[in-house]
């Protein structure tokens, strides 16, 4: 996925209040992020990503604050 298309489907995820969508959208761009060793943009998204996941439960849940723990994030 392009990062253009990436906000496009943000934008219509959070204009749906899709938020199973949301948590697997910013996990996408937190992984972008990390390929170019950006670290506070990729927790910035992880952080939106485990957000979400807690609101609905999402099995990714302690993934993401495992993911978040390495960097002394969570």
């Amino acid at each position: 996925m392009t990062l253009a298309s990436l906000q496009d489907a943000l934008l219509s995820a959070h204009a749906t209040d899709d938020r199973r969508a949301l948590v697997m959208l910013y996990l996408e761009a937190a992984n972008l992020s990390k390929t170019s060793q950006d670290v506070e943009k990729e927790c910035f998204f992880l952080t939106h990503a485990w957000i979400f996941a807690l609101e609905t439960d999402h099995e990714l849940s302690d993934d993401l604050r495992a993911r978040l723990e390495r960097y002394g994030r969570a």
